[in-house]
């Protein structure tokens, strides 16, 4: 399997990493930096698969924890085409 295509609902690039639970998760290709944060708004996909409640920064942000992706499922216009019922 490539690590890039394209979604079927929505025509964006995506990238695909293999989460620690063995899945494999559609993230958007930009690259962010996070803070990690318990209860925190985002849901963040690391390189290493692990996913992360954390916060956006700025790159370079003192006390930044990393980086990783947001899952396409939190950005795709037609994610809910794919949700199951």
């Amino acid at each position: 399997m490539s690590n890039f295509s394209i979604c079927r609902s929505c025509g964006r690039q995506i990238m695909w990493i293999k989460t620690k639970a063995g899945k494999n998760m559609p993230c958007d290709p930009e690259i962010i930096t996070y803070k990690a944060a318990a209860g925190g708004r985002e849901r963040i996909v690391t390189t290493n698969g692990e996913v992360r409640s954390a916060e956006l920064v700025e790159s370079g942000t003192p006390g930044a924890d990393g980086f990783g992706y947001i899952s396409h499922f939190a950005t795709c216009t037609n994610a809910g085409r794919h949700r199951r019922k």
